[in-house]
């Protein structure tokens, strides 16, 4: 198959592509790389800053048109699938749609799907814009409301989601939000991780507790990543002997996977369900993910045995709690280290969920 996959999430899209082509497929990856962590992808459509940037990217992707037509597969990684304005990309969707054989939508990250569920229908007892039926109105959920909301985005992701041919979502709660719109056409297929050659379960430092965690300065409130390294902070000056944190603030993401090396485990979305890309990542590498370990993310990749993740409810005090019962039960580590391992390869090697995808593309 001919495949176009459309811009880009934490790595989702250019690891899925190198799934895909040792399965034998061609695959194109058009991305701007994430910003400013930038990701592999074949052609690159990153935005230069201000008004002018726009401007070129337009004129830029006016020249690739003939590069983005005959198709198999065209899969967008979110309704904003450039970095123009919605109103810009209502015409570019129509074009891929008229020009290629089959169009899908990706259910990874912010769009209004996931914003008016969880602020309204509230599936989930806890996300990024609700805490059971209270709304969060801390300044980063509020501006995300305010940009989908009764909006062009809105108007752009609701044609789009009804238009396609299907939408897949990565992460259970993505998957709970779309499927009460759209339960014919939404399944969840796990995030893909390519496997290291040589994962290993020793502890870089048997007398301490290495624990990592990623600063994203811009949504640090958003993710509850200022209360996890809270947590952490208080834990590490009441077990200095036992505990050490490692902390990185917005890197590019090869400088981040080799800072992660030797850790322990990694805090990683207070508000989350189920491990993102990163996490996965981690967990590949014998890391243990202290985040969204939640029942329905077991139950909906019908894992029945494994439990490598340490779940944590949305509070400081549940963080405090398992991250410090953690640094003094180390004999815990080893065992959850290599069924983080076993639980990746398990449901997230990239090969794997290419066919998951190549299944789904072609029903």
């Amino acid at each position: 198959m001919k495949i176009l996959l459309v811009g880009e999430y934490s790595n989702v899209h250019a690891t899925l592509a190198e799934g895909l082509r040792e399965l034998g497929h061609e695959v194109t990856v058009i991305s701007n790389g994430d910003f400013w962590k930038d990701y592999p992808r074949d052609i690159d459509v990153a935005r230069t800053p201000g008004k002018l940037g726009g401007l070129r990217l337009m004129a830029k992707l006016y020249r690739l048109l003939p590069k983005l037509r005959d198709y198999d597969v065209v899969q967008l990684i979110n309704p904003m699938f450039f970095e123009l304005k919605a109103e810009r990309l209502f015409w570019l969707y129509r074009y891929l749609r008229k020009h290629n054989k089959r169009v899908f939508l990706g259910a990874f990250g912010m769009d209004y799907y996931w914003v008016h569920a969880c602020t309204f229908e509230k599936p989930l007892r806890y996300s990024d814009f609700n805490i059971d039926d209270k709304v969060r109105t801390d300044a980063e959920a509020t501006h995300y409301q305010s940009d989908w909301l009764g909006t062009t985005k809105e108007k752009l992701n609701k044609m789009i989601a009804q238009d396609c041919d299907g939408i897949i979502a990565g992460l259970y709660e993505y998957w709970a939000c779309y499927q009460l719109a759209f339960p014919q056409k939404t399944t969840f297929i796990p995030f893909p991780i390519r496997m290291p050659e040589h994962s290993t379960t020793d502890r870089a430092d048997a007398s301490r507790t290495i624990i990592f965690i990623g600063i994203n300065r811009e949504r640090s409130v958003y993710k509850g990543t200022d209360i996890m390294l809270r947590a952490a902070e208080d834990v590490q000056q009441k077990h200095p002997d036992k505990m050490q944190l490692v902390k990185v603030e917005s890197v590019p993401f090869a400088e981040y996977k080799k800072l992660m090396e030797g850790s322990d485990a990694i805090l990683d979305q207070l508000y989350a369900y189920t491990p993102s890309m990163n996490p996965l990542l981690a967990m590949s590498k014998g890391i243990i993910c202290i985040g969204g370990g939640e029942p329905e993310n077991y139950e909906i990749i019908n894992e029945t045995e494994l439990r490598p993740i340490i779940n944590v409810a949305p509070t400081y005090d549940s963080v405090f709690h398992e991250l410090e019962q953690l640094v003094l039960n180390p004999d815990r580590i080893p065992q959850l280290k290599r069924q983080s391992v076993e639980y990746v390869r398990k449901h997230h090697d990239y090969h794997k969920v290419a066919k998951q995808y190549l299944d789904f593309w072609t029903k």
